[in-house]
């Protein structure tokens, strides 16, 4: 502001000048005194300098050095913890240990989660209550936070937890639900309660909207089905379930028993994901010869086949048409695409080396665990009982 009042003056000045020349008059000189240097020093006061950032705590780096903490690890974690002057590192090891964890335990959780050292002890009691709450034992919760210290030390508001729990078992879901939900999608309970509610409303609104019955039901089997769905968001869920009506042409009783079914699963991808996925199933079985009553065939009974890349499914699908599969054997028997390429070569290498029919005998060896598949070709390589 200073510079720009300033220039102002610098202009009304300029103007006094060019009105005395026009009349004649004996023109003013300017000299660079005051008020250039009035502007320069106006810029100058205009540029704050940066405040200098804390150093680290010395005394709290020794500490962490000798529990054995990584603290290179901990630095490119959460740099800022370092610089607290106040942190409870050895509150925190002694209310660990108490529990069960072990010295390299402990040590791991704050490399990996350096701000567990700013929880209190209050804080930590409450929140190691609430856990107690789903898991049998103090044992399990050591066993998580080795694990994914961030699930339970990422959220500071232990009172957001407890309503987030009560809600949750409102629904209907039990304590094996939430154990999943607290070990794979800890995010869930940093949400405000009013998010998950917000999700929980719209699920219950496509299941009216569908001809469903039972809305609660219906939200409570999405959400077990797929533990990431309440922390992505409803405009994601909700372009997903217009992205599989448009391209699926479901009935509305067909597409919520897919919804409410295996199709739970993929409702958290990104949308663009699932559309690139789609399109690119749908080139490649064409170009492998099926219908596209075959491919919505097999997107209805296996909808995690849009969870596999493109670049990957395809280069299945011709690893196994290659080895003698056919389009039809794979409908049949869509799970075996759940293995890997290398994997699938693997076995296809095995039962050609052995003669292996796969039209006379089908292709459920291939969706089998190591340890039958293992039996099954020792069984077709053994010499026959005289």
């Amino acid at each position: 502001m200073a510079a720009v009042r300033g220039l102002r003056a610098l202009l009304r000045i300029h103007r006094a000048v060019m009105l005395q020349r026009s009349f004649g008059f004996i023109p003013v000189q300017l000299t660079p005194t005051c008020l250039p240097r009035m502007l320069c020093n106006a810029t100058t006061e205009s540029v704050e300098p940066k405040p200098p950032v804390n150093p680290e705590n010395e005394s709290l780096l020794e500490n962490l050095n000798l529990m054995g903490v990584d603290v290179r690890m901990a630095r490119l974690r959460q740099p800022g913890v370092l610089r607290k002057a106040f942190t409870n590192e050895h509150g925190l090891a002694k209310f660990l240990k108490g529990k069960g964890a072990s010295r390299k335990a402990i040590a791991g959780i704050i490399s990996r989660y350096p701000r567990a050292i700013t929880r209190s002890l209050d804080h930590l009691e409450q929140r190691w209550a609430l856990w107690r709450n789903i898991f049998s034992t103090d044992a399990e919760i050591v066993s998580i936070l080795d694990r994914s210290p961030e699930s339970f030390f990422r959220s500071s508001d232990n009172y957001n937890l407890e309503k987030n729990i009560d809600f949750l078992t409102s629904l209907g879901m039990n304590t094996k639900d939430l154990h999943r939900l607290l070990t794979t999608a800890p995010r869930t309970f940093s949400n405000s309660l009013e998010l998950n509610k917000q999700m929980v409303e719209f699920l219950e609104d496509i299941c009216a909207e569908l001809g469903g019955s039972n809305p609660e039901q219906f939200a409570k089997a999405v959400i077990s089905r797929n533990v990431y769905i309440l922390i992505r968001s409803t405009k994601r869920v909700k372009a997903n379930i217009d992205i599989l009506r448009a391209s699926l042409k479901l009935k509305d009783s067909d597409l919520l028993a897919l919804l409410q079914g295996p199709g739970a699963e993929i409702l958290d991808l990104s949308n663009e994901y699932l559309k690139n996925n789609f399109n690119s199933l749908q080139h490649k079985m064409v170009l492998l010869g099926s219908r596209k009553a075959d491919i919505k065939k097999l997107i209805v009974s296996y909808p995690m086949v849009l969870y596999i890349g493109a670049d990957t499914l395809s280069t299945k699908l011709d690893c196994l048409v290659t080895g003698g599969i056919t389009m039809k054997q794979i409908l049949e028997k869509p799970k075996v695409l759940d293995y890997s390429t290398q994997n699938i070569t693997g076995r296809l290498e095995e039962l050609q080396r052995v003669g292996y029919d796969f039209q006379k005998n089908g292709i459920n060896i291939l969706d089998s665990s190591r340890k039958r598949f293992v039996a099954k070709i020792e069984k077709l390589t053994a010499p026959p009982e005289e």
